[in-house]
């Protein structure tokens, strides 16, 4: 497309004359859809990197960790029941030269020396199966009879 554009003539004396024009190509602009949206409030956009999604992450988890934790160590813990029986031992004062062995062979003659020997120190609390003289030590009911 040529055309001729004519040049203003304000200028005293001065001639007119023409100049051809360039030929003007347009290139297509695209189009915007136009959103409606309330005045004043700005949108945003949260970018969350992978160390934001890791500390995103560690924060949900500890929580849960702790309560797991928690209910590990207090939630098998047993149940008191209401009833309040009372447990009579029978009690056996150590002599010298007595051991755990031959307490277990005179209170249960008919049973295995090393069970009743382990259920004594396990009602008793003893680190080990030593015994000193003088000591008292409760009999489990089973081998003592409740005396």
């Amino acid at each position: 497309m040529t055309a001729a554009i004519q040049m203003p003539t304000h200028f005293a004396g001065a001639t007119s004359r023409t100049v051809p024009s360039r030929t003007v190509t347009s290139r297509p602009v695209p189009s915007r859809t136009v959103t409606s949206r309330p005045v004043g409030v700005a949108t945003t956009h949260l970018r969350l990197t992978r160390r934001g999604r890791a500390v995103i992450t560690t924060l949900a988890a500890v929580p849960l960790v702790i309560g797991a934790f928690l209910f590990a160590m207090n939630g098998g813990g047993a149940v008191a029941t209401g009833s309040s029986e009372h447990t009579q031992f029978s009690y056996v004062t150590v002599h010298s030269g007595q051991s755990l062995w031959s307490i277990a062979e005179k209170i249960a003659p008919s049973a295995d020396p090393r069970d009743v020997i382990a259920d004594i120190v396990s009602l008793n609390q003893l680190q080990s199966a030593v015994v000193t003289p003088g000591q008292r030590i409760a009999i489990p009911s089973q081998y003592g009879g409740g005396r």
